[in-house]
This record gives C-alpha cells, sequence and structure tokens, in this order.
C-alpha cells in the first residue's frame, strides 16, 4: 500500500486519491477519518456540512466527500450558527484547532455555547499553533516551547493553560461536553463513540456539544512520532485529563 496515500477508509466520505498534506505522526488524519465512519454509520453523508476554521484544520476539506465551508479565523462557530438556525434539518460541525476555536474565536464559541446553538464542535487541542508557525496558543502547557515563547510558557507572563470543556462547564446551556485523545487505540474507539453522540445529539435538537480530542503536532513540538506519544501521555493529559466533563442525558 502505498503510504503516500491519506486516510484509507472504506467509507464513501473519503477520497483515498489524495496525497497526504499532513506531517508524519498528526492525528488529523485519523480523527477525519473517525469522523467519515460516523457520517456513514448514522446515514447522514447527504445532510453534513463541516464548517472548517483556519490552519491545519482546513486541510480537511481536501479529503472528504460531503459539503463543506471555510469560516474566517475563528468565526466557525458564528458561520455554524447562521446556516443552522437557516436550514435546521443539516448536520453542522466546526472543525478547530485550539488558536482557532479558544483564542481568535474565544468569543464566537463561548457565546455559540452559552445560547445552546445546536451544533457540534470536534475541538483539536494540540496545544500549539500548528499550520502558522508554532506559536504558543492558550492550551500551550506551562514550561512548553513555543517560537512566541522561545524560553518556554510563563504562567506570569503568559497566563495558565485554557481548559475549554472545563470553561464551557460553567456554562448552563451546553448538553454534552467531553475530551477525548487518539494516541492508543482505545482512546481512538472512544474518540469515535463521542463524536458519534454528539453528531446525535445535534439529530435529536438536545443543543451544543463539543468533543475536544487531544492530539500531537510532532513539527511543531520538535519531537518524532512516537517521542509525541509519549509526550501526549507524559505532558499533555495530566493537564487535560480524559473523560465526560457533562453529559445531559445521564444527568
Amino acid at each position: 500500500m502505498d503510504e503516500l496515500k491519506c486516510i484509507y477508509s472504506r467509507t464513501k466520505t473519503i477520497q483515498e486519491d489524495k496525497v497526504s498534506g499532513f506531517c508524519p505522526g498528526c492525528m488529523h488524519s485519523t480523527v477525519i477519518k473517525l469522523i467519515g465512519e460516523v457520517l456513514d454509520e448514522l446515514d447522514v453523508v447527504d445532510k453534513a456540512v463541516l464548517i472548517t476554521g483556519i490552519g491545519c484544520c482546513g486541510l480537511h476539506m481536501d479529503y472528504i466527500a460531503y459539503d463543506t465551508i471555510t469560516a474566517p479565523h475563528g468565526r466557525a462557530c458564528a458561520v455554524a450558527t447562521g446556516l443552522k438556525r437557516t436550514n435546521p434539518d443539516r448536520l453542522y460541525f466546526t472543525y478547530q484547532g485550539d488558536g482557532d476555536f479558544a483564542s481568535i474565536g474565544l468569543a464566537e464559541s463561548v457565546s455559540a455555547a452559552n445560547r445552546g446553538e445546536n451544533i457540534t464542535v470536534i475541538f483539536i487541542n494540540n496545544g500549539i499553533y500548528g499550520m502558522t508557525g508554532g506559536q504558543m496558543a492558550p492550551t500551550t502547557l506551562l514550561g512548553m516551547k513555543a517560537s512566541t515563547a522561545p524560553k518556554g510558557r510563563i504562567a506570569e507572563e503568559h497566563g495558565y493553560p485554557m481548559h475549554m470543556c472545563e470553561i464551557l462547564d460553567k456554562l448552563t446551556a451546553p448538553y454534552y461536553l467531553e475530551r477525548t485523545s487518539c494516541n492508543t487505540p482505545q482512546n481512538v474507539i472512544k474518540t469515535k463513540n463521542a463524536i458519534k453522540k454528539a453528531f446525535k445529539n445535534q439529530l435529536e435538537g438536545k443543543g451544543f456539544s463539543m468533543v475536544e480530542i487531544v492530539t500531537s503536532c510532532p513539527t511543531n513540538w520538535g519531537l518524532e512520532p512516537l517521542d509525541a506519544l509519549d509526550f501526549i501521555e507524559q505532558k499533555m493529559l495530566p493537564e487535560y485529563p480524559l473523560g465526560v466533563i457533562r453529559d445531559r442525558d445521564k444527568e
């Protein structure tokens, strides 16, 4: 099998003749494949619309066969809100990185969650700006180096890492918030189940759902792909523990 071919899948949502634009060890490919599998299993490919953020997340559209819209940087939740309100029978979901969702688009993200908009957010948390040059993100760990923090993140200068699931959990309206990862086969399965639940919530009109996925960025972390997996386990997950933060179905 040609290793340059991206995201091999039996699903009809994935275009298998594309050459991957993702770096070795990047988990975007895995998450995109999971989204495609879930859409197929729910038989909603024809009604699904992806709203991408800016950055590596925007490459999502190169490998899929469902509708997609690119929002201005950070405004994916606002765009999804307008689309959902005008065409409520479609399945709208955003796909955003930490710089897009939690920094540049923080107001739009929190406001959509606070209103309980019936949309789904897939939030990719790799602790850094990826495509734009490895700058410090809101989720960058203390002590973690970035192009804009060459000495590492310092709390007194840069503030502390932001925990978006926990921040949104302070709001009344969100229906479902879960943090997962793709660093192990078991966590890949859990991530797929979380995405499926989030999509089902929207189809059932339950309101705002978000799946935060802790992933790696070996290139901007300055690590080999396997070492990046160790970094997730040893550094990222203690700061961003996995699990369901809120599930109104179980309250």
